[in-house]
């Protein structure tokens, strides 16, 4: 079979067979495709034009919003034409692509992640020395390490996957082309890929947490250490959008991939990679526009100049 699985042709099962509920589901993702397109392009347009958010932290939350794009792109454009079309076959290179780019933007996001704690990290703890030692060579050497750990990360369980062969089935159970889903399609023994995939997806939770939580575990002495309660609150308030997206980021991998057999039910994981991929991308430039003054006042400059020039 190994000369032939390269031209298999999957079909994605999708999430319902349900008519009525297709076209619910169908302007939902539409919708939130569209508004966490806008969402993101708006932070990353801000953070860009904008003189006060030529910072560090917003050079980074660019960053993230970029990922977030591409990430929401890579699943559900495809899902939203198989729906319309009612074409819901995928050529085996477009599936090994797609799981490729899902994985190496969801693991370059955590470590991201990790360097935005780390950014806060001194910002708070080391205020005097900030501009300093996040100067714009550090950043782009964190974000590029960012991309080159995640595609280490996965490097090694997409080499083994690339030797899987699909005999006995090509439906897969799914809305993209996910691994869990592949694996229980293939005819190989996947015992391997498993654990090495396991492993992959743990060392990068583990490591990423731990990071974070160091970061912040010293922001927290720092913070509790400040004379005034204003200044406690204003400290607080410029980590706490990043905390949230901590939060949402790490809980939905850890329900979705964080499994130890491929062989439980797919349904739940599937509802969570609903949420990871068009829910998520859309929360987050509302976590951190809402919860940060700076962006808000950004965003209404920009506003503000767009109206003015229209009306000249």
């Amino acid at each position: 079979m190994g000369n032939h699985t390269k031209v298999i042709v999957f079909i994605l099962a999708g999430l319902t067979d349900d008519p009525q509920l297709k076209i619910v589901l169908f302007i939902f993702l539409l919708l939130t495709y569209l508004l966490s397109i806008t969402g993101n392009l708006i932070i990353i347009t801000l953070t860009l034009v904008d003189p006060h958010l030529k910072t560090p932290m917003y050079f980074f939350l660019r960053n993230f919003s970029f990922l977030e794009i591409t990430f929401t792109t890579t699943c559900i454009p495809n899902f939203l034409v198989m729906m319309a079309t009612g074409d819901k076959t995928i050529s085996y290179s477009r599936c090994v692509a797609q799981v490729f780019f899902v994985f190496l933007l969801g693991a370059s996001e955590f470590y991201l992640l990790a360097a935005m704690s780390y950014d806060r990290y001194v910002a708070i703890c080391k205020p005097l020395h900030y501009t300093a030692i996040m100067n714009s060579k550090i950043c782009i050497q964190l974000v590029l390490s960012c991309w080159i750990a995640g595609f280490f990360t996965i490097f090694v369980p997409l080499l083994l996957g690339l030797q899987l062969d699909f005999c006995d089935s090509n439906i897969v159970d799914h809305f993209y082309c996910d691994t869990t889903a592949l694996m229980q399609i293939s005819s190989s023994d996947t015992h391997l890929i498993e654990t090495v995939g396991f492993i992959s997806a743990s060392v990068t939770l583990v490591v990423t947490l731990v990071m974070v939580i160091i970061s912040y575990t010293y922001i927290a002495l720092t913070i509790l250490k400040l004379p005034s309660s204003n200044q406690r609150r204003k400290a607080f308030s410029t980590c706490s959008s990043h905390m949230i997206v901590i939060s949402l980021s790490y809980g939905s991998c850890i329900f979705m991939y964080v499994k130890p057999s491929v062989k439980q039910r797919i349904s739940f994981s599937k509802g969570i990679a609903v949420l990871s991929t068009s829910v998520a991308p859309l929360l987050n430039p509302f976590i951190y526009s809402l919860r940060n003054q700076q962006v808000k006042k950004a965003f209404m400059n920009m506003t503000h100049r767009a109206v003015s020039s229209s009306k000249k």
